[in-house]
């Protein structure tokens, strides 16, 4: 049989992951499978210069959970990227009651620590799905599919669509580079990771003007 001709190019053009800050939800459903994919990810991620700090990683039970979680973090980086540790304490002061006729005058001031201080750039949603008896199956990819679409569309933040929906074992494992034979497969965590370097590259540029 032929080499099959489904796959995504090399892309020749570099970008430059090390200003970008992205987030990845991974549901725990079909560990084994996740783990991989979750390696794969940041491995493509790292390849492109993203840093280890401006990673965040966060796990949500399944698939379906995805999308709320997506739409959920986005949300909090912005309220992140303007705020600072003071903030999120709430101004809150600690400090030695004064001496009689003592001042504050000449006290350094209490050190802030700032949170990042920008919103991510782009999430990646990774989950497992594989097919069972039921219609489970079905709905479930259906409903995150348009989901994570519209979590995407509504914010403005690129959502790497890293939701495997196999219809068997092996369909999967392959997917993750797990394969049960001679050929193991591709780990598809490594394009998702690319392409979310990719979008969020694209997105700022976008956002600016500049085509």
């Amino acid at each position: 049989m032929a080499d099959s001709i489904k796959a995504l190019p090399q892309f020749t053009e570099r970008f430059d992951g090390a200003p970008l800050r992205i987030a990845i939800i991974h549901a725990r459903w079909n560990k084994t499978v996740i783990d991989a994919l979750l390696a794969g990810t940041l491995a493509g991620l790292k390849e492109n210069g993203i840093k280890d700090y401006n990673i965040l990683i966060q796990s949500v039970p399944g698939s379906y959970e995805l999308p709320l979680a997506c739409q959920r973090v986005i949300a909090g980086s912005h309220v992140q990227a303007g705020a600072t540790a003071t903030d999120l304490l709430g101004g809150l002061a600690i400090s030695s009651p004064l001496a009689p006729g003592s001042s504050r005058s000449g006290t350094p001031a209490p050190a802030v620590a700032t949170m990042p201080n920008q919103p991510f750039d782009a999430v990646i949603a990774i989950g497992v799905l594989i097919k069972g008896a039921t219609m489970h199956f079905e709905y479930i990819c259906d409903t995150v599919s348009h989901a994570l679409m519209r979590v995407s569309l509504d914010t403005g933040i690129p959502v790497i669509f890293g939701v495997l929906t196999a219809l068997t074992d092996d369909q999967a494992l392959e997917r993750a580079g797990l394969g049960r034979g001679a050929d193991k497969g591709h780990n598809h965590g490594e394009d998702w990771g690319q392409a979310a370097v990719e979008m969020a590259s694209h997105t700022r540029r976008w956002g600016e003007g500049k085509f």
